[in-house]
């Protein structure tokens, strides 16, 4: 795996939600540079060994709105 995937969401409560795809990784943080921080820790304790960490890291940024249409 050269690369691991993540969805980060705001948080209702304030702060934010990360979500791995197609690994079992879930962190949180209250600005998205301790997003950042959060995902490199999970990763960390998610792999065993450090030869088979991705060496890339893709954040997709969700960011939901809701409006009336009347």
């Amino acid at each position: 795996m050269q690369e691991i995937i993540f969805i980060v969401e705001e948080d209702i409560e304030g702060g934010f939600n990360a979500y791995g795809l197609g690994v079992s990784i879930f962190t949180q943080g209250e600005t998205i540079q301790e997003v950042k921080e959060n995902i490199k820790d999970a990763i960390r304790c998610h792999f065993e060994k450090e030869e088979i960490i991705p060496k890339i890291i893709r954040l997709y940024q969700v960011k939901e709105e809701i409006f009336a249409y009347a």
